[in-house]
This record gives structure tokens, sequence and C-alpha cells, in this order.
């Protein structure tokens, strides 16, 4: 009979502590499956990643972050893209060139440019500008919505599936404009 009640306590011990590593690490980090080709040719249909949760608790995201969010629209849909516009800043697109504050954005991570215009706009406070890298085939915030600080999720971290896209998620670092 102490036998039975120590394996059972044993077994009530360890699910308790696989549910709290579980609930912990869920709450710093969470895996994301790519769907579609709007990140191409950085990111890829099928590519897992890891998202930092924590990533934004001690300072905000910055121009050139690759982030998950709640889609503005459709908060159940879960969307990839990199931010390229800040709070404050005037973004226009001019022939798929990216100006912020009237100033061409050099954008190092080669994105598949558009042709298209947008803008000029603002971007409100804690509301961001995000597009996918390949811009002709990306629904982002060219198609007339801004990002709100309060739906970004996290930021991508590291590639870990398929094996060839294994890496740390690369980033830039941009001058500071005038």
């Amino acid at each position: 009979m102490q036998g039975v009640k120590s394996l059972l306590r044993e077994i009530i011990e360890t699910v308790v502590l696989t549910l709290l590593i579980f609930f912990l690490i869920r709450t710093f980090i969470q895996n994301f499956r790519i769907e579609g080709a709007s990140m191409e040719p950085n990111l890829h249909d099928g590519q897992y990643l890891i998202i930092s949760k924590v990533a934004y608790w001690l300072h905000s995201p910055q121009r050139g972050d690759i982030v998950v969010f709640d889609f503005p629209r459709d908060p159940n849909r879960q969307f990839i893209k990199r931010i390229i516009g800040l709070p404050g800043e005037s973004l226009e697109i001019k022939q798929g060139r990216v100006f912020i504050n009237g100033q061409l954005l050099e954008e190092p991570y080669s994105p598949n440019a558009g042709t298209y215009s947008w803008g000029p706009v603002t971007i409100g406070p804690d509301e961001y500008f995000v597009l996918g890298d390949n811009r002709p085939y990306s629904s982002d915030s060219h198609s007339g919505w801004m990002l709100p600080r309060e739906n970004i999720i996290g930021k991508a971290w590291i590639s870990y599936w398929p094996p060839q896209y294994w890496m740390v998620i690369p980033h830039y670092s941009f001058a500071a404009k005038p």
C-alpha cells in the first residue's frame, strides 16, 4: 500500500512539475510556423521559428525587427512581418522605395521590392508600419492598416526547422535619421 501511495505521489509531482515548466516556458517563448511566401526571400513557407515574447519587455520594437502579431483585422490570425515605420514617423512608398521622414530607407535584408506607391502618412503613437519582405505578395500595412503595439506577440529569434534554415534571425541596426 505504501508503494502505491509513493508511486501516485511521484506521478502527481511529475505532472505538476511538467505543467509548471511548460507554462513558464510559454510565458517567455512561442513557436511559430510561417504560412505563405510574404517573407521571401528571407523566411520561407513552412519554416518554424522560436519567438521571444520577452524581447520587448524592456525596450520598444525597432525598425528591421521581424515580429509575430495578432492581425488587427482578425485577432484570431497571427501574421509575421518586418517593422519598417516607428510611432510618430512620416512614411511614404514611391515606386516600391520606402521613405522615412523624407529620407530613403536603406534595407540591407534585400526585400523583394514592390512597384506600388503609398502614403504619405504619419504613424500614430503606439503604432507600427509593417511590411513583408516579399512586398508584391504580402498583406501588410500598405493595405491600409497599422499594427498597434498591443498586438505584437514577440520578436522572431531562432529558425529551427527545416534544418537547412537553422539560424539566429539576423538583427539590423539603422543609423539615426536627422
